[in-house]
């Protein structure tokens, strides 16, 4: 198969193409809103940060409330939060449309509707995400995050360029009207979509719970925190090519709206062909140097924008900053989706757009007050500056290379019956598991325990702790408590294919023709003294 054809492979599927041509005409919509929105700020003020805070306004929510809608993304109908998203959108714009032309518009009530539209881009992301490993197969998992990416830069070398003509010819509002009109697509196609649901085995979490559930894997994921702080980092230096673009078209002569559009297009342009550059770079190159190449390379095209007093020259050099732009966010948030299981995988992207958009929000902030102190041009600087650290500092975290670790649940646990009559939600619950260890053994133990610890916060163990006993020595003894029953029954449903190798190698560690003996004990503060009820079951054999 060639390269080309392996990065079209998702197209394959009938579902994905439906809702890939529903958010591409979306994605119009949405850029032609962003070059009113951008352009409008430029009538209304002067001030090159308030200008800069619109492209804020749209990051800042992604930021704020991203871990909410990864919660909601992994414990809800993942079709019913983007049509609830799209919807909202979709009123918002309407609304920006009408205020508009009516001329009520100012500053910060522009700034408002931009901040609202983006809380819509918040709950709709992690949902939307999320759901392609449910719409294609893992191998075409890459292809079709590229391809994502691939038609919002499509619409970023066509959207701003329309809308920059129809910010010319018909105002700023009559983009935010197109914008509210092509969410109706999208809406479509989500409404035809019918994805297979399979009854829950266990209750919904709760937002709060499901939320920390999220943050803590993440926490106890190393190459999943690599991810973010570099996202992090390279969004916030970034940004500023975006963030400062209105002002940049502003300072050439007879620059206005168009100019700021077919400016935005280029850069769209150069992302598309990162986007089919991915594949055929990820082939030569391991991910750590992709990013690398890409921050240098963004970096370089920064320095040429701000010293460029030539617009077809700062057209040609919006070229390789889009291709760099688009390789290493896809690159990200595909290192992000193979290196979660999919029960928190909404959550981890969430995260990651957490990290990413926060870092562009606070770019956008920064970037835009060191234009106004010293000019935007002294600002690309700047940012350039930063990603040459980006470069840098993957020689001390370097970017996780793909692996095929299978996260498919492990399927091994069996609820046991218990002799207590207990509801899911009693607790809390300590566990307890009895390995036997030669002392020749002991070193290759307490490594692979240390293993055996992170994998059982991740999956919701509290207060883990190993003791050994000091009759015995040869007994060692994994502890650890988990808020109710229930919570216990999903923290073993959560092991992953992955972890099988550390459970087996414990096991042939254990002396004894026996598993591991595993004991299941509900904890109680006080005993009254006519409760005879016995709170130790028997002991179980280890699943």
């Amino acid at each position: 198969m060639t390269e080309r054809a392996s990065i079209l492979a998702p197209f394959r599927h009938d579902t994905f193409r439906m809702l890939w041509l529903g958010t591409l005409i979306s994605n119009l919509g949405g850029l032609v809103q962003a070059v009113g929105a951008g352009w409008m700020m430029t009538t209304l003020t002067t001030s090159h940060n308030m200008v800069a805070l619109v492209q804020a306004s749209n990051t800042l929510p992604i930021m704020v409330f991203s871990i909410a809608a990864g919660a909601l993304a992994d414990n809800f109908d993942r079709r019913s939060v983007m049509l609830v998203a799209q919807c909202g959108m979709a009123m918002v714009s309407l609304a920006l449309a009408v205020t508009a032309f009516m001329g009520l518009l100012n500053p910060w009530l522009l700034l408002t509707f931009t901040f609202l539209i983006g809380c819509g881009t918040a709950l709709f992301n992690p949902s939307w995400q999320a759901s392609m490993g449910d719409i294609v197969p893992r191998e075409d998992l890459a292809g079709a995050v590229t391809l994502n990416a691939m038609g919002f830069n499509m619409m970023r070398s066509v959207g701003p360029a329309v809308g920059g003509l129809i910010v010319a010819f018909a105002g700023a509002s009559a983009a935010f009207a197109v914008n509210a009109a092509t969410y109706m697509g999208l809406i479509a196609a989500l409404l035809r979509w019918k994805p297979e649901r399979s009854k829950p085995r266990l209750p919904r979490e709760t937002l709060g719970s499901a939320m920390g559930a999220g943050i803590r894997y993440v926490s106890m994921s190393p190459n999943l925190l690599t991810v973010l702080f570099r996202g992090l980092l390279f969004g916030f230096a970034a940004i500023v090519v975006l963030a400062l673009l209105p002002v940049v078209a502003e300072q050439y002569v007879g620059g206005g709206a168009l100019v700021y559009g077919t400016l935005l297009g280029a850069f769209g342009l150069g992302a598309i062909g990162g986007a089919f550059l991915n594949g055929r770079m990820r082939a030569r190159f391991g991910n750590e140097a992709i990013v690398r190449l890409a921050s240098l390379g963004f970096a370089a095209a920064m320095v040429g924008l701000a010293f460029s007093r030539d617009p077809l020259l700062s057209h040609f050099v919006l070229l390789p900053a889009g291709a760099c732009w688009v390789l290493s966010l896809s690159l990200f948030n595909v290192s992000i989706q193979l290196s979660a299981p999919r029960w928190v995988v909404g959550r981890a992207l969430s995260l990651y757009q957490t990290a990413t958009f926060g870092g562009m929000a606070a770019g956008s902030w920064i970037w835009g007050i060191t234009a106004d102190a010293w000019g935007p041009n002294w600002a690309l600087v700047a940012a350039a500056c930063v990603l040459v650290l980006c470069a840098a500092v993957g020689l001390r975290l370097p970017l996780p290379q793909f692996n095929d670790r299978d996260l498919n649940p492990l399927d091994t646990f069996n609820e046991p019956m218990l002799k207590l009559d207990l509801r899911p939600r009693s607790g809390p619950i300590l566990i307890m598991v009895d390995y036997r260890i030669a002392q020749s053994d002991i070193p290759r133990f307490l490594g692979l325990m240390s293993e055996r610890r992170r994998i059982r916060i991740r999956d919701g163990a509290r207060q883990w702790s190993l003791l050994r006993d000091l009759e015995q020595p040869d007994l060692w003894v994994e502890s650890y408590h988990v808020p109710t029953w229930v919570d216990y029954v999903r923290h073993n449903l959560r092991r992953t294919k992955a972890d099988a190798d550390n459970i087996e190698q414990l096991r042939a560690l254990h002396q004894g023709a026996d598993l591991p003996v595993v004991h299941r004990m509900i904890e109680r503060q006080t005993v009254p003294l006519d409760d005879r009820t016995p709170l130790r079951d028997s002991p179980e054999v280890a699943p």
